[in-house]
């Protein structure tokens, strides 16, 4: 019984810093993410401000999907920033696990979202690299295994009482 229970403490601690450590990365992807955006917003309004003519680098169409992209980028920046947070904050926390799920899934849909928007706009011009959707996808899925690891510590102490 005494081996068990130090296994689940073990096991659980690693948890604990498997979510951590990928709450830090979101923290830091999130935030680079917003910064780009912002940065992106404010390059766009400049050109607009300059009065310099953007019709020949994006068709209307494209146009339209570089933008949409963008604010789905930005959010799901926000997002990613606030789930990094939650899932550091609630590391030792079994009990906030479903929040964690909850907002790594909604971190790893709007990836999705904003991954489908660049391959709308970038198959006008035949280039999409599926690289970038698996990449992208390894922080949250791994936040989500920490998510589901910290769950079952829910699980193991409610059977250990």
């Amino acid at each position: 019984m005494q081996t068990q229970n130090l296994k689940g403490r073990l096991s659980v601690e690693k948890s604990n810093k498997f979510l951590k450590i990928t709450g830090i990365l979101m923290i830091l992807g999130g935030s680079f993410s917003v910064i780009a955006g912002v940065l992106i917003f404010i390059f766009g309004v400049l050109f607009v401000v300059g009065d310099i003519d953007l019709s020949n680098l994006f068709s209307d169409n494209i146009g339209r999907f570089a933008q949409i992209g963008i604010i789905i980028a930005v959010l799901g920046g926000i997002v990613q920033f606030i789930t990094g947070i939650i899932g550091v904050k609630n590391a030792k926390k079994p009990e906030k696990a479903n929040v964690c799920l909850l907002f790594g899934t909604i971190t790893a849909l709007l990836f999705i979202a904003s991954q489908v928007l660049g391959t709308m706009e970038s198959s006008d011009r035949g280039h999409y690299d599926n690289l970038s959707m698996i990449f992208g996808l390894i922080i949250p899925a791994f936040y989500l295994i920490g998510a589901v690891q910290l769950k079952s510590k829910m699980s193991i102490g409610a059977d250990e009482s």
